[in-house]
């Protein structure tokens, strides 16, 4: 049972933004702490239209919250106590459509990694997470030569 009336509930639901979330914003502050601006956000010409994304790197970072994504953590797994029959298939299909997504750009040869929400818990941990993903990959000049 709601604790809350049908319309306390409905304005609630209604100030959920989609974009310039709390999670999305700490996760630019943190890209630009180790030195990674140079983002563009929300491009709607990428599936899925990243939250964070580097054009001439193909690189893109999606922002995802652990409930409306599905993720397997504590909050993810939680199932809504009320209008079951609308969330728990929405939430399925938001993770079909991310999956989706996230195959189209690395068909694309774009490189993803998704940040849950939970993960900024441990900003130390994401820091690095980020840095490793956003460090460009230096090639091997010796792989590059002629097996002789």
């Amino acid at each position: 049972m709601d604790k809350l009336t049908p319309d306390r509930r409905s304005k609630n639901m209604r100030q959920i933004r989609g974009k310039n979330t709390a999670p999305e914003i700490a996760v630019r502050q943190l890209c630009r702490e180790i030195g990674f601006s140079g983002y563009r956000i929300h491009r709607k010409d990428l599936p899925g239209k990243p939250d964070l994304a580097w054009i001439g790197r193909k690189l893109v970072v999606f922002v995802h919250g652990c409930f409306w994504h599905g993720h397997d953590c504590a909050e993810g797994i939680r199932k809504p106590k009320t209008n079951r029959d609308y969330w728990i298939p929405k939430i399925d299909q938001n993770q079909r459509r991310d999956a989706e997504n996230i195959m189209r750009l690395r068909t694309e040869g774009w490189d993803v990694i998704v940040v849950w929400e939970c993960e900024l818990s441990k900003k130390d941990h994401l820091k690095k997470k980020l840095k490793r993903f956003l460090t460009p990959k230096t090639l091997n000049i010796f792989s590059l030569q002629a097996v002789e």
